[in-house]
């Protein structure tokens, strides 16, 4: 009975944007629209075009800062719940076409892609389904043709879109009445105009995971139930409030297991659906004067990047510009050292100096695999009992990291694993863990040996190892 449920689970794979999304692991988030010049987090669609007005708006700057960061892309908010556009819609009256910057003619998602081009960063989009300014919210299919004709505006205008972000959010229009958003044809557009744009939170392809603080599950699980994909498309579970204590929520015990054998047992229908965690460089998602002194600090953004990251998630970082269209310095600074700290603790592999053992590999899948980010991978011929990989150098290292990544394309396959170190001749162990999925860091801080071995002790088929990684 447990061999043919695992056998269920290991059918389920990413598609091909699904995987290359998951490669990106760290990309930004940049808020930006009138609330930047109201001081506001939510606008209410009331508010005049007239007083945006960013002087020094200067995309490349949020790019470089973005790339510096160890970045891979960059998501605009086209269009928050204001209904206020960064680009001049042929669908409304309320966008930067109305506005004084640069004399109505300027179009922020076209500058942002572009810089996005140029500094190697792939581009996508927010469009908040809930429109406050828009006087057809509430009034059913017209409503929805709109939306999808300023869809289309953005997946036909401003080249590749790797990322449609879609928030549930949903509240009243002017006319006291919700507008019950039509899904599906959102995302028969979307597939249509952009075949490889993974479709985020209320999507199929990348699910949220549960909360805007940066806060992570232990075990991350990139197979769950399909009714998951459904979560955030319910009013009452989605973006509905603007209150500080919403943004900073945390996980609940009860929803830490979403997709362990045990959790999956019952499960009829399941799917390939990871998870991306995100949170803003400051309190708010939007910029405040009052929060230039509360960036995150260090410590708090690398805590969030290795646990997310490093937990078979994407990371997902807000950084908001100022009022004249410029990341502030502190934000900056902040991006630079993260940088930094990935170029410095990620750099050199400490597994190019050790020598390899392993159980019986299937022919074409030794343990030498593991050494590269490749397409290849390591894979033990028997499925039954513990696989083990063991790390020999000449001489001690001090390692902080461990990085474990499996080959996806063969569904997500780890149950439980354990690390041990080689101390005076005894294996001794000293991290364990569940997932592993696309990657595993391991916190070991400093750790002094000569040896170490890995073991997969759980798995719901012979494991796929891609990667192995020992930093110190």
């Amino acid at each position: 009975m447990q061999q043919s449920i695992d056998r269920r689970l290991v059918q389920i794979v990413p598609s091909e944007r699904q995987l290359r999304t998951q490669e990106m692991e760290f990309y930004a988030f940049v808020h930006f629209t009138v609330n930047t010049f109201t001081d506001r987090e939510w606008g209410d669609g009331t508010e005049t075009p007239a007083i945006f007005d960013p002087r020094k708006l200067d995309a490349r700057q949020w790019a470089r800062a973005v790339r510096d960061a160890g970045m891979t892309g960059l998501i605009l908010t086209c269009k928050h719940h204001d209904g206020f556009c960064l680009w001049p819609s042929r669908h409304t009256a309320h966008t930067v076409a109305a506005t004084p910057w640069k004399g109505g003619q300027g179009d922020v998602v076209a500058e942002t892609a572009e810089a996005c081009r140029e500094y190697g960063l792939r581009f996508g989009v927010y469009l908040s389904p809930w429109d406050r300014h828009d006087p057809r919210y509430g009034t059913g299919k017209p409503y929805d043709d709109y939306f999808v004709a300023q869809l289309t505006e953005l997946l036909t205008g401003y080249g590749d879109v790797f990322a449609l972000w879609l928030d549930g959010a949903c509240g009243e229009g002017a006319n006291g009445k919700k507008q019950y958003y039509d899904w599906e044809r959102y995302y028969d557009t979307v597939r249509r105009l952009q075949p490889d744009c993974c479709i985020h939170i209320c999507g199929p392809d990348v699910r949220w995971c549960g909360n805007e603080a940066g806060d992570t599950r232990p075990s991350e699980w990139s197979v769950v139930p399909a009714r998951t994909a459904d979560t955030e498309k319910v009013a009452s579970l989605s973006q509905q409030t603007d209150d500080p204590s919403f943004r900073q929520r945390t996980i609940k015990a009860w929803d830490l297991d979403l997709g362990s054998r045990e959790a999956l047992r019952e499960e009829q229908e399941l799917i390939w659906y990871p998870a991306e965690v995100n949170t803003s460089i400051r309190p708010g998602w939007y910029w405040h004067p009052a929060e230039d002194d509360q960036v995150k600090p260090l410590e708090k953004l690398i805590d969030i990047y290795e646990k997310s990251v490093g937990g078979n998630a994407m990371f997902l970082l807000n950084i908001p510009p100022t009022d004249e269209g410029l990341f502030h310095p502190n934000d900056v600074a902040r991006l630079h050292e993260i940088g930094e700290y990935l170029r410095t603790s990620y750099g050199q592999n400490l597994l190019d100096a050790a020598s390899l053992e392993a159980s019986p590999a299937l022919e074409g899948h030794s343990a030498e695999c593991i050494r590269t980010k490749d397409e290849s991978w390591y894979q033990p011929a028997c499925e039954e009992g513990e696989t083990q990989v063991i790390l020999h150098w000449q001489e001690p290292v001090a390692i902080r990291r461990v990085v474990l990544m499996e080959q996806l394309r063969l569904s997500q396959r780890v149950e439980r694993f354990a690390l041990d170190v080689l101390r005076q001749g005894q294996w001794v162990q000293a991290a364990e863990g569940t997932v592993v999925g696309h990657k595993r860091i391991i916190r070991l801080d400093g750790a002094e040996t000569a040896g170490l071995r890995i073991r997969i002790t759980d798995a719901r088929l012979a494991p796929a190892l891609r990667f192995v990684g020992i930093y110190g």
